[in-house]
């Protein structure tokens, strides 16, 4: 059993797909979320190693949920906007220990 109540989601996304992440992140039962902009360092080797193009404007989401709502959020992003998309996201999860303000 998890003894934290909340989870701290981030997913790290290529520019522009911010509202794809949220869209799905709702549909899975976030409330809302952070959006933070940001620059990838990717070297030109993982370009060849994975045979993806990195983007180096992106975009960073931070979402509060609860404990509960973590897994479902997590697949919800991996589908819609995971690695084998345009979006190219990857996402994962800390736990947060206290929240105020919610």
């Amino acid at each position: 059993m998890n003894k934290f109540e909340h989870e701290l989601i981030l997913c790290v996304v290529n520019e522009g797909f911010s509202d794809a992440v949220m869209e799905a992140a709702r549909d899975a039962g976030a409330r809302g979320g952070t959006v933070l902009h940001a620059n990838g360092t990717a070297n030109p080797e993982s370009e060849k190693i994975f045979g993806i193009t990195i983007q180096p404007n992106k975009e960073v989401l931070m979402i509060l949920v609860p404990s509960d709502i973590r897994s479902a959020v997590l697949e919800q992003l991996y589908n819609r906007v995971g690695l084998n998309t345009p979006g190219q996201g990857i996402a994962f999860s800390l736990p947060v220990d206290a929240v105020v303000g919610i």
